[in-house]
């Protein structure tokens, strides 16, 4: 299991939790189990809820009395915190991106350094692929998916590179869109470049910036007054979306307003911005582009 995934900012993480011995608390991004173990072992009667739509995940859960399971996206939440009564929480917890378990493993076609198949899904129940997107999607559909998601300014340029080759051959394994794009990546920046296409993928597929708007959304409505919010983020997308949310209360990033004028926000941001130390960078360079971030339900006493 330490294999799978190591638990990024795990100490400030918990930390940030503020952890109740006796309160409820959410793991929405469960992985190889790092987060979750740490939390449980701060609990005494208090009890965890967790998430992972990958199926690969089921192989790490603990068999923890305190502890339960859900296989599906934390898009969910709410719906499976009502149907188990464990609502309001005192804290949830969401260490977003793809573990280092699915880049590993060469069959999900998440990483550019080995062959396999285009694939890309964090479940495999999920219906659409990478290869799909790459396939049947259409120019306009693929420029909107690299610019958007990868923000890539040859985002049509290499629409029009996909459509041209896959009327000769389907592009179907990693290696296969790899080699077609390389030509295209800025003189040194080729690693990148290529990060940024299969982030672009990647994203598509899954509908992950989707799924992290319905999850902040709900996490105000399941949260206890005073209960933490804790994010971990890795690229500027997501980041920029939790930022926002928890500057303002909402996905949007706008402004709310009550009939005095006022600012209406139901979170008050603990911590704008914390990245890993030197240290867990130089052990684990996958966290260099950790940013945790941090807000608190506010009581009735804030309003």
């Amino acid at each position: 299991m330490s294999n799978y995934h190591e638990a990024v900012m795990l100490s400030e993480a918990i930390e940030a939790l503020q952890i109740d011995p006796s309160g409820r608390y959410v793991d929405a991004t469960f992985g190889g189990g790092g987060h979750a173990r740490a939390i449980l072992s701060k609990l005494n009667t208090g009890r965890l809820i967790a998430f992972d739509r990958d199926e690969d995940a089921l192989s790490n859960v603990p068999d923890e009395d305190r502890l339960t399971f859900i296989n599906h996206n934390f898009r969910y939440m709410k719906q499976f915190l009502a149907y188990h009564q464990l609502i309001p929480v005192d804290g949830i917890l969401a260490d977003l991106g793809v573990s280092s378990h699915q880049i590993n493993e060469a069959e999900r076609g998440f990483s550019t350094r080995f062959e396999g198949p285009l694939d890309m899904r964090m479940s495999v129940r999920s219906g659409l692929s990478a290869a799909d997107v790459v396939n049947k999607y259409g120019i306009e559909e693929l420029d909107r998916v690299f610019r958007l998601y990868g923000e890539l300014r040859q985002a049509h340029k290499i629409a029009r590179q996909i459509v041209a080759q896959r009327e000769k051959e389907s592009i179907t394994t990693t290696t296969g869109l790899r080699d077609l794009l390389q030509t295209m990546a800025p003189p040194g920046r080729e690693n990148k470049f290529m990060a940024q296409v299969f982030q672009s993928l990647r994203i598509e597929v899954n509908r992950e910036l989707e799924a992290l708007e319905r999850f902040l959304e709900q996490s105000i409505e399941v949260l206890k007054e005073g209960g933490r919010l804790v994010v971990i983020t890795y690229h500027s997308l997501e980041d920029r979306i939790v930022k926002h949310f928890m500057k303002t209360g909402n996905t949007g990033g706008r402004q709310v307003k009550d009939f005095y004028g006022q600012v209406y926000n139901e979170l008050r941001v603990i911590s704008r911005q914390q990245t890993p130390t030197d240290e867990e960078i130089k052990r684990n360079p996958r966290s260099r582009s950790a940013r945790l971030r941090i807000a608190e339900k506010k009581g009735a006493s804030d309003a």
